[in-house]
């Protein structure tokens, strides 16, 4: 029997649906061709996001409960009228992503399986100058939701006093984001370190709210990504849909509605109206182009008063398999288990996992233990239980906080790591390390030395 599909014209450019009754929010009745039609309605305000960007491809071909892996690489068979950009890396390897202009390409992309858009902080025709300061607010475990919104505010008030327009929009998951359209002229390591210098400012201002630790298990509060601005980040843009049960959305807002905003109120089945009543709250960030002198200069004074950068994260593994394949673009978390899915650190390179205790690059000050690696989060979460089960003692004295589960890059998909931070249990009650309840291999049949070779060149 023929795979059913649909074709759609799309501004006169038809575009194939390939199994578009497939579900892809089962919770929510959600199929491909319904997200495909939300992306359709939305198409202004997603493609003045993401249009004109390189854009790593995040595919749930099963929907949001299989297993999504990343894409770098646009697809070989892809029609003529793609548009792609080649990006070069480190490595020494490169790749063609694919860039949007028009509503039918963005409606090809979500028939690929991407639930959510992932584009660069850079334009297509200038791949070394961002043009966007991204602000990443990421709430540990615990932290209520109304704390976010006054970090936010907070951060508004701080790009105020450097003179940048910031605009807001729901993460569609935990946090916030802040994007902040900015001139071409700074590279992504002035652009990042600018991005730690307000995190930090912010930080002083409400540091009871806030934190630019960037080791997860040293956080408090509303941690802000900074480094959402490194070079080949890229970080969910405005109208994506995100993998959750309800279907939320990444929506932009007006400043004087943070304040009083729910997260779960932006779904798929609401946001198409809001749009069509009030229109799109970010649609004069094009406008707004601003000067990131003043916070260059911040941060230039900050590491003359003794404020080091933190370690930039490492480059994205090898591309692996087929052209059409590839690596993960960046690291990925979900602390505890939350369904947040924002940049995180990787604090262990690939190399032997096979090991009953965390390897790494960088020893924690903290006391942490590891409990699980696994190529799926079920599967690890199944480990941290048997744990929790033979432990019960230690388990009442953790924090929500203290539960680190990680979603690591892989070689083309993620996988799942928990740790438990044990700085809330008296040093003589402490569990060992012991041997891993799962313990998956990411890397196995990879040559480590030659890929960290690789990364140095």
């Amino acid at each position: 029997m023929a795979t059913p599909t649909e074709v759609l014209d799309v501004d006169g450019q038809d575009v194939t649906i390939t199994n578009p009754q497939k579900l892809y929010f089962p919770a929510a009745g959600i199929t491909k061709l319904d997200l495909v039609r939300y992306y359709l309605a939305v198409a202004d305000g997603a493609l003045r996001a993401a249009g004109g960007r390189p854009m790593a491809l995040k595919r749930y071909v099963n929907g949001i409960d299989g297993q999504a892996f990343y894409q770098k690489r646009a697809p070989e068979n892809r029609p003529a009228w793609i548009e792609t950009v080649e990006l070069k890396y480190p490595s020494g390897r490169s790749a063609h992503e694919i860039v949007l202009r028009d509503a039918a390409q963005l409606a090809w992309v979500v028939n690929l399986g991407c639930i959510d858009l992932h584009p660069h902080a850079v334009r297509a025709d200038d791949l070394a100058h961002p043009d966007e300061l991204r602000i990443d607010l990421d709430p540990i475990p615990g932290v209520p939701w109304e704390h976010v919104r006054e970090v936010a505010l907070a951060c508004r008030d701080v790009l105020a006093d450097h003179g940048i327009v910031g605009w807001p929009k729901t993460s569609g998951s935990r946090g916030m984001h802040i994007f902040c359209r900015i001139e071409r002229r700074w590279s992504f390591v002035e652009v990042r370190r600018a991005a730690l210098a307000l995190a930090r400012e912010v930080e002083a201002r409400v540091p009871d709210l806030a934190t630019s630790r960037w080791w997860k298990e040293e956080r408090h509060g509303v941690f802000i990504d900074y480094n959402q601005n490194a070079k080949d980040h890229t970080t969910t843009s405005a109208y994506s849909v995100r993998p959750t049960a309800d279907a939320r959305v990444s929506a932009p807002l007006h400043w004087d509605e943070v304040g009083a905003c729910e997260a779960g109120d932006f779904t798929v089945a609401t946001v198409p109206a809001r749009l069509a009543a009030i229109g799109d709250p970010a649609d004069g960030i094009d406008l707004a182009v601003g000067d990131l002198s003043s916070l260059v200069a911040l941060a230039a004074a900050q590491k003359a008063a003794g404020m080091d950068d933190p370690p930039p994260p490492p480059p994205g593994p090898p591309e692996s398999g087929p052209r059409s394949g590839g690596g993960s673009p960046r690291a990925r978390s979900r602390s505890g288990g939350t369904g947040k899915a924002e940049a995180q650190p990787v604090d262990d390179a690939p190399g032997d996992t096979g090991a009953p205790k965390p390897t790494g690059r960088r020893r924690s000050t903290m006391p942490l233990i590891e409990i699980a690696r696994a190529a799926g989060e079920d599967e690890a979460m199944a480990g941290l239980e048997r744990w929790k089960a033979r432990h019960p003692d230690v388990w009442v004295q953790l924090e929500p906080a203290d539960v680190l589960v990680d979603s690591m890059r892989g070689r083309s998909s993620t996988w799942t790591r928990i740790r438990i931070n044990l700085r809330h249990v008296p040093a003589d009650q402490r569990p060992p390390q012991e041997p891993l309840e799962v313990d998956f291999d990411p890397w196995a049949g990879l040559d480590v030395e030659a890929f960290r070779r690789g990364q140095r060149s």
